[in-house]
């Protein structure tokens, strides 16, 4: 698997901004959910974006370890 993400150009530095994107989409849906008229499913979207970034994290470390 790591090498498929490789041969098309993932990146471990690639892999860690999308993890630290992810947390940071996740806030902003949270905070959205304060002003839109169906909260609930607001807070949901916000956990469930902050729910990839170990997974983009976890990616990031096989690809730095394939790396050395």
């Amino acid at each position: 698997m790591v090498k498929a993400m490789r041969a098309v150009g993932v990146t471990s530095e690639l892999a860690y901004i999308l993890g630290l994107g992810s947390v940071v989409a996740s806030i902003v849906a949270w905070g959205r959910a304060k002003s839109v008229d169906d909260k609930p499913s607001a807070q949901r979207w916000g956990i469930f974006v902050g729910l990839w970034a170990p997974t983009f994290m976890e990616i990031g470390n096989a690809l730095k370890v394939d790396e050395k």
